[in-house]
């Protein structure tokens, strides 16, 4: 008598995944064939038997398989896909193999086991998962009396079309739209300089040389983020812009950066205090209203300025990125 039931969520994932399960579903199956890929049942026997049945178990579970597969093809619900090499052969792993499944086209990967208990009873474990999200979409615990081919062949029968009933009526999770890139005005990193002397050197080229390549280097990190769609600032016409002031001006660059279309202003400043010493620091604004969304100030470092962009790459990557504030 073949009969069913479920086993604990909890104790399937770490079997066999470790993934993490999510709640609440939605969307539904598209009205065409479900890509599915099924990866070779493991088999384990304790059941303590003194004869070597290793052979003849191995050609039962290649028979089970092959009936396995060949239903799901049969079946218009789904359409079978075939890992090169096999998803179960990188060692295992769970992100390997569910990698291999999404390469292979799959958007559903089968997994499973059998195990003889004792001389009469077999259990078989299947579990489906939805290749995109990492989401268990189906488990079960069936067992079995017998061990012999009949048995087997009533066994994959019964477990064949209880995971095709489920998986053509289970919706798939929908993947999260990925948010729009926020429109953002960079401004030109500023220099502020409380160093001695400083308002008889005032700016050399080598200041402006570092200060450029901070800029450049913070822009391609914010682009690359994938979160920023930054805008052009040259046609910015106010004063403090011009005059390279927007740090000092009171959070006049969010007005700026509304007027220019942006969603968001940033301005970043280099604070020397020596030749030797300075400080990084940057501010984010809403444009609408200029309350400061993200800021970030790197403390005293040593250094000069040829060493001004890898300190603002740092602190931009881990007060803004790395923080992820509302968008």
């Amino acid at each position: 008598m073949l009969s069913s039931h479920p086993i604990h969520v909890i104790v399937l994932t770490s079997i066999f995944l470790g993934a993490d399960l999510v709640s609440g579903w939605s969307g539904a199956v598209a009205d065409q064939a479900l890509a599915v890929t099924i990866d070779d049942f493991g088999y384990v026997d304790t059941s303590g038997e003194p004869a070597d049945q290793v052979a003849t178990h191995q050609t039962r579970l290649r028979a089970f398989m092959s009936s396995l597969r060949r239903d799901i093809e049969a079946d218009p619900h789904f359409r079978l896909v075939s890992c090169t090499p096999p998803c179960a052969a990188n060692d295992g792993r769970p992100d390997d193999r569910l990698r291999a499944a999404s390469q292979a086209g799959a958007r559903v990967l089968i997994i499973g086991g059998i195990h003889k208990v004792s001389t009469l009873v077999q259990s078989a474990k299947a579990v489906a998962i939805d290749v995109a999200s990492n989401h268990v979409m189906y488990q079960k615990l069936f067992t079995f009396r017998g061990d012999s081919d009949q048995a087997w062949e009533r066994a994959e029968t019964f477990v064949s079309e209880d995971i095709r009933t489920a998986l053509a009526g289970s919706p798939l999770p929908q993947a999260a739209a990925t948010p729009a890139p926020t429109r953002l005005a960079m401004f030109n990193f500023e220099l502020e300089d409380t160093s001695a002397g400083a308002e008889a050197a005032g700016q050399t080229a080598s200041d402006a040389t570092g200060l450029a390549d901070t800029t450049d280097a913070v822009r391609k990190l914010l682009v690359q983020s994938g979160r920023y769609d930054l805008i052009d600032v040259g046609s910015a016409s106010a004063q403090a812009a011009k005059t390279h002031t927007l740090h000092d001006c009171s959070g006049c660059d969010a007005a700026i950066a509304l007027g220019l279309g942006a969603d968001q202003s940033l301005v970043g400043v280099v604070g020397r205090v020596s030749r030797t010493e300075y400080t990084i620091r940057f501010q984010l604004r809403e444009a609408r209203t200029g309350a400061i969304i993200a800021s970030g100030d790197s403390g005293l470092r040593m250094g000069a300025n040829y060493s001004w962009s890898r300190g603002a790459v740092h602190l931009v990557r881990e007060r803004l990125l790395e923080n992820a504030p509302p968008r």
